[in-house]
């Protein structure tokens, strides 16, 4: 008859079995603890790749919309917009959002002066994936209407009309000479108010924008004569 000890079965581990497993779980856990601390880093933007990974999320499926907002709450709106998408977590649907502006010089009171035109008033535009989520939040943002376009159906810019934005963006961030702002044009009846032709009214026959100056015909004599005059030198005729 066989003792109890005899039909008890034999331990599966072998000599040594029990330090092996050991350092197994222990690397597994090491290597999970890894794991753990890159993925942290990652989704608290302070991985060494943090900002290259949310490059490459970017959606890739944008497009360029035109949304009415309040007429001179153009930036504050953007600003607005801006601070919701990051709350709601959608920044890989959106990407550029602007206010497209140019510089041009005026004259007032016979000085000079640069300003910041808007040349869209009432509206900004906003590269982005048209979802529902995307879509509802740019509508409820304070201070935007709605999207351009059919009711219910927002219509992307073309990309002619988007290359010009971007081209008047580029120009205002590499900060060019100001254009000016001439107030004439060919053709155009103006009155002369400074200096030895002043009074005297005739035809715009040339502008150029680059100089700031304007070609005049005027009568002199009885005879048609031109003048080339600095831009603010005329004035519309009565």
């Amino acid at each position: 008859m066989k003792t109890a000890s005899e039909e008890a079965p034999q331990s599966a581990e072998q000599p040594g079995g029990t330090e092996d497993r050991s350092a197994e779980i222990h690397e597994a856990g090491q290597a999970s603890s890894k794991k753990t601390r890159r993925r942290g880093n990652r989704e608290n933007g302070t991985g060494p790749t943090a900002d290259a990974e949310g490059e490459s999320q970017k959606s890739s499926r944008m497009a360029w919309y035109i949304v009415k907002v309040q007429t001179n709450r153009e930036d504050s709106a953007c600003e607005a917009l801006k601070r919701r998408i990051k709350v709601a977590g959608l920044d890989r649907y959106f990407g550029q959002i602007i206010v497209p502006v140019e510089r041009i010089t005026e004259v007032k009171g016979g000085k000079k002066r640069v300003v910041r035109r808007k040349l869209y008033p009432g509206y900004i535009v906003v590269q982005m994936e048209l979802t529902d989520d995307t879509w509802f939040l740019v509508r409820e943002t304070p201070g935007i209407g709605d999207f351009t376009g059919a009711i219910g159906r927002p219509t992307p810019l073309l990309p002619h009309e988007v290359n010009r934005i971007l081209a008047k963006l580029a120009e205002e961030k590499a900060e060019d000479a100001p254009k000016l702002k001439i107030g004439c044009r060919v053709g155009d009846r103006v009155k002369i108010n400074e200096g030895h032709f002043a009074n005297f009214e005739g035809e715009v026959s040339a502008v150029d924008e680059a100089n700031g100056r304007v070609t005049v015909m005027i009568n002199i004599f009885g005879r048609s004569t031109p003048v080339e005059l600095e831009y603010w030198q005329v004035e519309p005729a009565a």
